[in-house]
C-alpha cells in the first residue's frame, strides 16, 4: 500500500496513564513485524524539545530558523517553529508524514478518525470514551469493561487488536507472521 493512497489512520485515545503509550508501541511492533510500514504521531500538550538547548540545531532555531532539519545516518528530523501560528491540523501532520502503510495516533481524543479506547483501572480518569464517541471502534481494558456495542479486547491481546485492525479499517498488504 506505500505509495500515493492514503494509509488507513487509527488513534490509540485514552485518559492519562490508561496504557496509550504502551498500547500504541506494541501495535507498532507488531504491524512493524507483519511487514508494514507504519507511522506515528503524537499529540503533546504542552512544549516540548527534541533538541536538547545546548544542541547546534537549538542555536539554529533561536537565531530565527523557523525550519530546521537536523540530518544524520542513521535519521533525521525536521522542527518546525510556529511562532503564533495554529497548530497544524491532524490532516495536514498526515500529509506530512509521506508514504506509509499505517498511520497509529495516540491521543487527540476528539479527532474523527476510528479508535482504539484504552481502559485501566490506574487510569486518571475512568469514564469512558466510547459512549460519547462513534468513532471509538474497540476497546482495549486491562479488566473486564462494557464495549457499549464494540469489540473489547484485553488490553495486552496485541495479535487479536491488529487482526482486528487489518479488517476493520482496511489495512491491507500484510506479510505474514516472520
Amino acid at each position: 500500500m506505500t505509495g500515493t493512497s492514503k494509509p488507513p489512520v487509527v488513534g490509540i485515545a485514552g485518559w492519562k496513564k490508561s496504557g496509550k503509550t504502551t498500547l500504541i508501541t506494541r501495535l507498532i511492533e507488531e504491524f512493524t513485524r507483519r511487514g508494514l510500514k507504519v507511522a506515528s504521531v503524537k499529540h503533546a500538550h504542552h512544549a516540548f524539545q527534541i533538541d536538547a538547548e545546548d544542541t547546534d540545531s537549538a542555536r539554529h532555531r533561536r537565531a530565527g530558523a523557523v525550519k530546521v532539519a537536523i540530518v544524520s545516518a542513521s535519521r533525521w528530523a525536521l522542527v518546525e517553529e510556529l511562532r503564533g501560528a495554529p497548530e497544524p491540523s491532524l490532516r495536514e501532520v498526515f500529509d506530512a508524514i509521506g508514504p506509509c502503510d499505517l498511520i497509529l495516533v495516540e491521543g487527540y481524543k476528539s479527532a474523527p478518525i476510528p479508535k482504539i479506547e484504552a481502559r485501566r483501572h490506574g487510569s486518571l480518569r475512568q469514564q469512558p470514551l466510547a459512549a460519547g464517541d462513534p468513532n471509538v471502534i474497540a476497546i482495549a481494558a486491562d479488566h473486564a469493561a462494557e464495549g457499549e456495542g464494540r469489540p473489547v479486547f484485553a488490553l495486552d491481546d496485541i495479535s487479536g487488536l491488529a487482526d482486528f485492525l487489518v479488517q476493520a479499517v482496511g489495512i491491507g498488504r500484510m506479510a505474514g507472521p516472520s
